[in-house]
């Protein structure tokens, strides 16, 4: 086949953008060939679940899945009964960017509270937590929160443990949506375990694809009794892949060495490096008009710019308007981003604001 895009073209859209890492090319090459049992009876999906056990500990048990959407929606429906209700932020992926599917294919209700920074508190939550045994409000079971968040954030290892006690005290659940828990990892400079199990979280969607891999995320059940009938609800929701073992492999890439934290490491530094160019711009008047809007925790850079800036700007560098009416842009970094990628941004930059 002939390549029919431009390889050299970069952008700041989302991880999403980028392409797969080579080594978990190499690992899908390394799968190929031969037999092996479909939906899950494959070596390398057997050897997932002990890689699994070893970042997370004894007893843990992965399901390979698709997508992120479908590893929220699978396994909140794991957690919930038909009347129950997700407690979680405005924010988070699977209120503002799911296109309804928890609600519509999961059958469960959505309590979103309002954040400045997308991380919810015990606080925040007992805003939505209330009504147990009302027959009239959907039962609040289980809480969601974004690690990182989706505004860029990270949760640290207290202010999780503090979620889950609340929320188990409250007779609740804790689900974490992963999509980019190695930068979280990478942030904090922590195990996973550390802010996952050990902390209190009893389901993890664990998120690969905005990592390196092509495809590939899966459900993390790291507490006793947390979740019930997963075997089914990933077969009845579409998630059951036939040939899994191509997604494990992907997994296995990342996670059996330190790939996953590396690809993770590199992208934190290239948004710290972007915002750190942007404030010594402001500082030098070389860049005009812009104000960073959330701390720079991970992988993501939020700022306003001027007037008709954005829309310049996104001429040679995609990106997202986060909030359209304010000017509010996200500008993401992936593991393949480099030093020459934003230093080429930071002068385009320079250059639109100025003429603005």
């Amino acid at each position: 086949m002939t390549t029919i895009h431009d390889p050299a073209k970069r952008g700041f859209a989302s991880d999403n953008y980028s392409g797969i890492h080579p080594e978990v090319l190499a690992a899908i090459v390394a799968a190929n060939g031969g037999h092996q049992s479909a939906y899950g009876g494959d070596a390398y999906t057997a050897r997932l679940q002990e890689v699994m056990a070893h970042h997370f500990g004894a007893g843990v048990e992965a399901y390979p899945m698709f997508n992120g959407t479908g590893a929220n929606v699978v396994g909140l429906q794991s957690m919930l009964p038909r009347w129950g209700a997700v407690v979680t932020a405005t924010t988070a992926h699977i209120n503002a960017d799911e296109g309804g599917a928890p609600e519509k294919v999961g059958g469960l209700k959505l309590l979103a509270v309002p954040t400045d920074d997308g991380k919810l508190t015990p606080e925040l939550i007992d805003r939505e937590a209330w009504g147990w045994g009302n027959e009239h409000r959907a039962q609040p079971l289980v809480v969601s929160i974004t690690q990182s968040t989706e505004l860029g954030t990270v949760y640290t290892v207290d202010e999780i443990a503090a979620i889950a006690d609340h929320a188990h005290g409250l007779g609740m659940r804790l689900h974490m949506d992963g999509a980019r828990i190695s930068n979280a990892a990478a942030s904090l400079g922590v195990p996973l375990r550390a802010f996952t199990r050990d902390a209190g979280v009893d389901v993890l969607s664990y998120g690969g694809t905005k990592n390196g891999a092509m495809l590939g995320e899966a459900i993390v059940v790291l507490g006793p009794q947390a979740s019930e009938g997963l075997t089914y609800l990933r077969k009845l929701d579409m998630q059951l892949a036939s040939k899994m073992r191509f997604v494990s492999a992907q997994l296995l890439a990342l996670l059996e060495g330190d790939l996953w934290l590396r690809n993770a490491t590199h992208s934190n530094a290239m948004a710290q490096r972007l915002r750190a160019g942007v404030e010594e711009g402001l500082a030098d008047g070389s860049i005009k008009g812009v104000t960073l809007t959330q701390p720079t925790q991970a992988n993501g850079v939020f700022a306003t710019l001027p007037d008709g800036v954005a829309d310049r700007l996104r001429a040679v560098f995609a990106f997202y308007d986060w909030d359209a009416a304010k000017n509010e842009v996200r500008w993401m970094c992936s593991f393949d981003t480099s030093e020459d990628d934003i230093d080429a941004f930071l002068a385009a930059i320079a250059r639109e604001t100025s003429a603005a």
